[in-house]
């Protein structure tokens, strides 16, 4: 991307954060994506039946270093204060991903976002996720004091099946989960045949296939990781509304941009919303909205763009259930640690 084009972005999304209402955090994303194909001459590739080609390898690992929310200066410096005041796990002091080695995007200081964002919630306008129900509420704080003192990963004594994350497991991100930046392992590879989009992720291996027939979903007791999902073309934007998820909530991780992520997963009355609206050969407009009434009490949308640049050409094997050695690990450890305390 040239210098030109990509300074404009960068004015018009500064602009973007200081006017107010509809041109503030709601309208951010779509208007840096729109500033940066502004001028190119372009037209709508189509599959050979007619339908907007959203083909190819497509990726968001510019933006795993963004922030869910948007951040003030007390948001930053509350983050730091329980950064400093957070008790250490015994044991595990020494045990981390070195970005460095295993990271990829901004995190690891190995890209520049060609779009720059300073959040992905676009609504509400303030850029803040609304606030979870009082049930809900009840419930995280219930979590979060029974596993006071644990690491991420390490069960409750005889609850592995509930503190273990189905994604640590090697089932599945979830949604809207899977569409988040990480700091790996942020591409997806979009298929299409009459009828059918398909998206492979490079992360879990995940697979959605969604048929375009306007179909009925499934019957209410029928529950998927992913959900069920049925799309329709709204001109050439894929809108894509899935329901019918297993609920999950609070054991999916929150997106880990910039460590800012407060997403707790999804209940089972969650109703999701996509919409994939392809602008240039090298983005898509990338925009979601998440009904949740068992945990959420207003909805909330959030938007991250996916790029041709700097995609590989293909998607590598993630091998996670082949190899998965550290989950063994986890629970040998707990399952030690376990015994111990009945001896004492």
């Amino acid at each position: 991307m040239s210098c030109r084009r990509l300074c404009a972005v960068r004015l018009l999304f500064a602009g973007a954060v200081l006017l107010p209402g509809a041109h503030g955090a709601a309208g951010q994303v779509t208007e840096a994506v729109a500033a940066a194909v502004a001028g190119q001459a372009w037209e709508h590739p189509r599959t050979p039946w007619g339908d907007p080609d959203l083909q190819g390898i497509w990726n968001n690992t510019a933006w795993n270093g963004t922030p869910l929310e948007h951040q003030t200066a007390e948001d930053v410096a509350e983050a730091e204060r329980r950064r400093r005041n957070r008790p250490d796990a015994p044991g595990i002091q020494d045990l981390a991903y070195n970005f460095d080695v295993w990271g990829e995007g901004v995190r690891a200081n190995r890209s520049t976002p060609p779009i720059d964002l300073t959040h992905l919630v676009i609504d509400p306008a303030d850029g803040k996720l609304p606030a979870l129900t009082p049930d809900a509420r009840r419930r995280l704080d219930l979590r979060r004091e029974a596993r006071r003192g644990l690491s991420p990963d390490e069960p409750r004594p005889g609850r592995w099946v509930d503190d273990v994350t189905v994604w640590m497991r090697c089932i599945s991100r979830g949604l809207p989960d899977a569409m988040f930046p990480r700091l790996y392992n942020n591409v997806y590879h979009f298929l299409q045949i009459p009828g059918y989009v398909v998206i492979v992720y490079e992360m879990i291996h995940d697979a959605r296939i969604i048929p375009l027939d306007g179909g009925e979903h499934l019957p209410e007791h029928m529950r998927q990781w992913l959900g069920d999902s049925r799309g329709r073309w709204d001109g050439d934007t894929l809108v894509v509304e899935t329901k019918n998820f297993v609920g999950n909530e609070f054991s999916l991780l929150p997106h880990g941009g910039g460590g800012a992520g407060t997403y707790h997963g999804a209940s089972r009355t969650l109703n999701l919303t996509e919409r994939f609206t392809r602008v240039s050969d090298e983005f898509i407009d990338y925009q979601f909205t998440v009904d949740d009434p068992g945990l959420y009490t207003t909805p909330w949308t959030g938007a991250v763009p996916l790029t041709t640049i700097e995609s590989p050409e293909g998607i590598l094997e993630y091998a996670c259930h082949e190899g998965n050695y550290a989950i063994v690990t986890v629970l040998r450890g707990a399952l030690a640690r376990d015994a111990a305390l009945q001896t004492r």
